[in-house]
């Protein structure tokens, strides 16, 4: 006989979500800091980009495979616990090494094994709310989860900025990085590793058995693939990745390309093993959950697409913008641009802030208009925020534009996977996440791959742009979102 999931207290809610403060203060740190540390060492503003293209790369390798084994995992400390504890060491050090990086390339490696350590740890966190929650509170789990991601970004993407006004050196050093962005990755280091650390003794996880017994509307059985329709389909891929490569060859476009038509070549190349192997390993259970997966996740994939696409082209040229547009610098040595990068922080750690209490809204905004419509909302505002910074020129004015941002952020963190979550096997809610991750991963590398080549041939290279292509981006999302159907037995609590 099956048995129903039980409703947690709000302090076990809070509990479970509290290692998100710690992983969204290194997240937030990264994203602020690491394009300014970039350019600090040398990095031109057009090859941003391409290294920042280690961190969507590194999350679509590990995500998948940590979801498949974080599903099938069980020891003393539980089944996802043990992810968070090894990822949370893992950003540790990569936090207290990045800002003491004394080259580009090792600067670019060391973002590459932070991300990768990041994911290790956030997406176990995803699905550890799917483990732990009854339907009805998933989407109270998930805006927790919002709420301290943006408490734990205000102050991390704020921290050089607090730390000048404290009197710690804001001027490059020998190494060209301030002591503010030193110690801020220090401090981060330790705000991250506690709080999961917190997350990790203070709560518990359902046995594999236990959650068998719960009532599963969605069971995990085996998936059969059609294998013609992976092959014919594998031959499109294919054919379309080799002949976009051609392309790029012959017309001497931006090489940033290449990554996108290697990409799918790849994947075409993935399913005609697929169509043709008879290997139940986890690369084959990942491809087959990927090519045969829920029509919910195939219709939200195009909301998280021009998402993320908006949010990485914020993340890569907000510093360059802001600095360049509306405080007239671009010399990474001067006073002005330092002065400009510090404010970028205190921006995104408004953005946070506001996505603090726009998660404390989002419950009441979908009881009142249901998840779809709060979503189209929110994301509407994001729009209208990125798009104001072509026409705002006090930097102090941006603040407004952030209010926008914030509440685009916490439903993009929150009311997706509540759309999704019902449609999940809980058996399998580890490698689900992990491939609902490609979903942002390849809009990144897409942005990585094209934003530097648009700004080139549209907009003569000024960074200011892409936060209008991103605010192009979020319209079209909320849009998209109108194409899911809404659960009907999705409760706001």
């Amino acid at each position: 006989m099956n048995q129903r999931k039980p409703a947690l207290s709000f302090w076990q809610i809070w509990n479970m979500c509290f290692g998100f403060l710690g992983i969204q203060f290194g997240f937030a740190l990264q994203n602020a800091n690491v394009s300014r540390i970039f350019q600090t060492l040398g990095a031109d503003v057009g090859d941003i980009p391409m290294l920042w293209v280690a961190a969507p790369l590194s999350g679509l390798i590990v995500q998948p495979i940590i979801g498949h084994y974080s599903d099938r995992t069980w020891t003393r400390l539980g089944r996802r616990r043990p992810y968070f504890l090894v990822g949370a060491v893992l950003t540790t050090l990569a936090l207290l090494f990045m800002p003491n990086a004394p080259t580009l390339w090792v600067a670019a490696g060391l973002l590459w094994i932070m991300d990768a350590s990041i994911n290790v740890s956030m997406e176990p966190f995803r699905a550890f709310v799917g483990d732990q929650l009854p339907t009805q509170q998933r989407a109270s789990g998930y805006a927790m989860q919002s709420f301290f991601i943006g408490l734990g970004a205000v102050v991390a993407s704020a921290l050089p900025w607090i730390l000048a006004k404290l009197g710690v050196s804001n001027a490059a050093g020998t190494s060209g990085i301030p002591d503010t962005v030193k110690y801020a990755f220090y401090a981060g280091a330790v705000v991250l590793f506690g709080s999961v650390l917190w997350t990790i003794v203070s709560t518990r996880e359902y046995p594999p058995d236990a959650l068998k017994a719960f009532d599963i509307e969605h069971p995990a059985d085996d998936i059969d693939i059609d294998r013609h329709v992976a092959r014919r389909s594998g031959l499109v891929w294919l054919f379309a990745g080799i002949l976009a490569t051609v392309l790029v060859a012959v017309c001497h476009v931006e090489r940033e390309l290449y990554l996108l038509t290697a990409g799918i070549t790849i994947y075409g190349i993935a399913l005609l093993w697929l169509a043709s192997t008879t290997s139940r390993g986890m690369a084959a259970q990942v491809l087959t959950d990927l090519f045969a997966m829920p029509d919910a996740m195939r219709r939200l994939a195009w909301v998280q697409f021009f998402s993320w696409f908006a949010l990485f082209a914020m993340w890569i040229y907000t510093t360059a913008g802001v600095t360049a547009v509306h405080f007239g610098s671009s010399d990474t040595h001067s006073a002005a641009y330092n002065e400009g990068a510090n404010w970028v922080g205190v921006l995104f750690a408004a953005y946070n802030g506001f996505a603090a209490v726009a998660a404390i809204v989002i419950p009441w905004m979908v009881k009142r208009w249901g998840l779809r419509i709060s979503h189209l909302i929110n994301v509407w505002l994001g729009a209208a925020g990125l798009l104001s910074f072509l026409l705002i020129r006090d930097p102090n004015w941006l603040m407004l534009s952030m209010v926008g941002v914030g509440f685009a952020w916490a439903s993009i963190l929150s009311l997706p996977y509540a759309l999704l979550s019902d449609n999940l096997p809980a058996t399998k809610m580890g490698v689900y996440m992990g491939i609902f991750n490609f979903f942002i991963v390849i809009p990144q590398l897409l942005a990585a791959s094209v934003l530097g080549m648009l700004l080139h041939v549209f907009f003569r290279g000024q960074p200011i742009y892409a936060l209008v292509l991103g605010g192009i981006s979020l319209f079209i999302a909320g849009l998209c979102v109108l194409r899911v159907r809404e659960p009907t037995n999705q409760v706001a609590s």
